[in-house]
Parts: C-alpha cells; sequence; structure tokens
C-alpha cells in the first residue's frame, strides 16, 4: 500500500542532503554502468573473434593423404597416401556419423580462355556438396548439382575475379570457357560469404565437376583433400576419428601412425575459444559485480549515517507509538530507492552507449579486427536490476535493524 507520508519524508531527507545523496548513488551508478559497459564490449569482442572464423562450420573437418612413417604389412615407410573416390563411397557407406562430403581436386594455373582474353587460373573439381560445407555463395545463376556430377557435364562455377577478367561487365551464364582447349559452358558465379584474406582464392578459381575433370583430362580418380562435415547431434571429432580408422585399414597403414592420413577440425580451436570467452565473461561479472558492491557499501555506510543522525527522531517515533516494522521499512525503503535510481541510470547510460557504439559501426560501417557489433544482453540486465534490488535491501538492512532496535529513553536523550 502506498504510504504517502513516508514518501515524503524520504524525499525530504534527500533534499535536504542533496550533494551527500548523489555522491552515494554515484558508487552505486558507477558499479552498474562498468558492469554493463565491460559486459557490452566484451560481447563486441566475442562477435569480432567468432566472426574472424567466417562462416565455419563446427561439426567440419578436413582429410587429406599423405607419406606414412611407419612400415606396415610388407608396405616401407614414407609411402604416398592417395585418397579416391572409392574412399569417400566407403566412409559414406560406413560411417553414419558422416553427413556431407565435399572432395576436391585441384589443377593449378591452368590456360583459361573466352573470346580474345585469356589468363590462367586454378580449377576445381568438386562435387555438388561442397557450397553447403564451405563459407561459399552463388552470386549468379547456380553452383553444380547431381545432375552435372551423374552425366558428366561440361559445366562451370566461376569466381567473381574470373568473371571480371575474362567477361568483364558482361553476364557469363550461359557462354563457355575453353579450358586446355575443352569448352565448359558457363552456369554460375561464386564468391566467399565474407571475403577473408585466406579466401581470396576462391573469388579466381574455376569449378567444375570431379567426374568430369578427371575422365576430360585424363586424370586418375584421386582427390587432394575432401572436407567432411558430420550430422548435428554429432561432434565432429567422434566422426573423424572413425574417418581416420578406416582409410588407414583401407590404405594398409600402421593404426600408430601419426602420419599417413592428415586431419584437422576446427571444433577444438571453436571450443579453446569458447572457453576463453566464458574466462573473460567471468572476470567481467567479477570485476563489475566488485564495483557494484563498493557502491552497495558506501549505501550502507550513509544509512548508518542517517540513522545516527536521526536517532532522537526515531525515540520519539517508538515513544508515540511506531512499531519496529514501520521503522525498519521506512529506513529500507529509502536505501533500496537510492540504489535502484542510481543503478537504473547506470543501466540506462550503459545501454545507450554500447547502443551508440553498435549502430555507428553499422551505419558507418566500420570494420574492425577482432570487435563487432557490441550489444547487451537482456538476461544481463534484468539480472543487474535484480541484484539491485537485492543488494538496496540487504545495504540498508544493518542500519534498519539498529533503528528498530533503538531505545527511546535512550534515544530521547541523545545529543
Amino acid at each position: 500500500m502506498f504510504d504517502k507520508d513516508k514518501w515524503q519524508e524520504i524525499f525530504g531527507t534527500i533534499r535536504k542532503n542533496k550533494m551527500r545523496t548523489a555522491l552515494t548513488a554515484l558508487g552505486v551508478f558507477w558499479g552498474v554502468f562498468m558492469l554493463i559497459f565491460l559486459l557490452g564490449m566484451g560481447s563486441g569482442l566475442e562477435a569480432g573473434v567468432f566472426k574472424n572464423f567466417g562462416s565455419q562450420m563446427r561439426n567440419k573437418m578436413y582429410v587429406w593423404g599423405e607419406r606414412t612413417n611407419k612400415p606396415h604389412k610388407g608396405f616401407p615407410a614414407g609411402r604416398a597416401i592417395d585418397i579416391t573416390l572409392d574412399d569417400l563411397a566407403a566412409i559414406k557407406r560406413e560411417i553414419p556419423e558422416v553427413d556431407m562430403l565435399g572432395p576436391r581436386r585441384r589443377m593449378n594455373a591452368t590456360f583459361v580462355h573466352y573470346e580474345d582474353r585469356s589468363d590462367n587460373y586454378d580449377i576445381r573439381g568438386e562435387y555438388p556438396s561442397m557450397v553447403e560445407i564451405e563459407p561459399l555463395k552463388v552470386t549468379e545463376g547456380r553452383y553444380l548439382n547431381q545432375k552435372d556430377l551423374d552425366d558428366r557435364r561440361k559445366v562451370a562455377v566461376i569466381g567473381t575475379k574470373v568473371k571480371e577478367l575474362l567477361f568483364e561487365d558482361k553476364s557469363p551464364i550461359g557462354k563457355y570457357v575453353m579450358i586446355r582447349g575443352i569448352g565448359f559452358k558457363v552456369v554460375g558465379v561464386m564468391a566467399p560469404i565474407e571475403l577473408k584474406p585466406w579466401r581470396i582464392s576462391d573469388t579466381e578459381s574455376i569449378v567444375v565437376p570431379l567426374n568430369t575433370m578427371c575422365h576430360a583430362f585424363g586424370l586418375e580418380e584421386r582427390i587432394d583433400y575432401m572436407a567432411i562435415s558430420s550430422h548435428m547431434d554429432t561432434r565432429v571429432s567422434v566422426a573423424e576419428e572413425k574417418v581416420v580408422a578406416l582409410l588407414k585399414t583401407r590404405h594398409q597403414i600402421h593404426p600408430d601412425d601419426p602420419n599417413g592420413i592428415g586431419h584437422e577440425n576446427v571444433e577444438e580451436e571453436i571450443d579453446q575459444v569458447v572457453n576463453l570467452f566464458i574466462g573473460i565473461q567471468s572476470f567481467l561479472w567479477f570485476v563489475g559485480i566488485g564495483t557494484l558492491l563498493a557502491g552497495i557499501v558506501g549505501v550502507s555506510n550513509i544509512m548508518l549515517i542517517i540513522v545516527k543522525e536521526r536517532t532522537k527522531e526515531i525515540g520519539i517515533r517508538k515513544a508515540l507509538g511506531a512499531t519496529p516494522g514501520s521503522i525498519v521499512s521506512m529506513i529500507l525503503t529509502e536505501s533500496v530507492f537510492i540504489t535502484a535510481m542510481a543503478g537504473y541510470l547506470g543501466l540506462l547510460l550503459g545501454t545507450l552507449i554500447i547502443g551508440g557504439i553498435s549502430y555507428a559501426m553499422y551505419s558507418f560501417e566500420v570494420d574492425v579486427d577482432n570487435f563487432a557489433n557490441p550489444q547487451v544482453n537482456l538476461a544481463a540486465g534484468v539480472g543487474a536490476l535484480i541484484m539491485l534490488v537485492i543488494a538496496g535491501t540487504i545495504a540498508g538492512l544493518i542500519p534498519a535493524m539498529q533503528a528498530a532496535n533503538i531505545n527511546p529513553v535512550e534515544a530521547l536523550k541523545d545529543e
């Protein structure tokens, strides 16, 4: 129930001690502001670091053949291992954890020309699934499809840089480019989803069906490497272990040979980054809450001073029949009010600054390494508000209990 007289007293006390109240509230304001600001900037740092991963799938791995390090079953050490299309079929057939396979074979610096323009480009033989595993997008036309693969069609998807150099501002869709004297119909243009330095080669390459490449240019059906994704409910490290074991068995490689089948995945690297930011967020919460607690202690100390100053007044109230509950309520309400208002202003300012930074970066297209899209977590904001109410109550509890225990006779004698 709203008690008008109580609030008039609280505001009267605040007006009487404006400077003291402002300095007391400043500690709480600064603690909440620093908590929100640090968490917001921390989220921007985390978003920036993960942005540098590009569109890497967490459930993706790479596998390739390399030279063995140990002899096995009569085969000498130093034997070169080539992964073939038959290996891909065996992986898909025998390892249910595997979702998609994206093999790739390259012909580097291959002569390509269109009409009177020509240059050397990397030719990639791939499966249609590669565009789903790798961070690629189609900007014109389409990517390879299963029909291209089944019919060994002579079709090509070119990078955006290839399009600029060979076709300038004309549409390349439906045109034929000559690759080592063999015509390939351009069906699409591709580019990386995010243009990172290590993805520039995507813009300067030409993709054709893998089996078409092998058949048209008389190549063995082997691959340089393959990208593999596991099902979303399976850790890629589990699928990786099974894939490597299967390939070692198929190619007669010693089970304990660290070489022979090369492999890597981004799961471990991403897990390390996630754990790092859990630590960073924990540290930021520690610093923010520590600053906030310093402000809360200040509130509690000031409320103790207020109780001391109003000892005679409180004694008169109790002599006139005021209950200990009403005395406690008066002190707690003032403590919570000062704490909540200061904390709300700190929360508001912190949110506005973080939002302003995010808006400015978006509006002016600011691209900063390892920092992007800072934002205030809603749960953190709500948690901070709840924490303020609790902290304000705790800050006023000791002074309130002290006030409630004042002896009216002794209070009236207080000078």
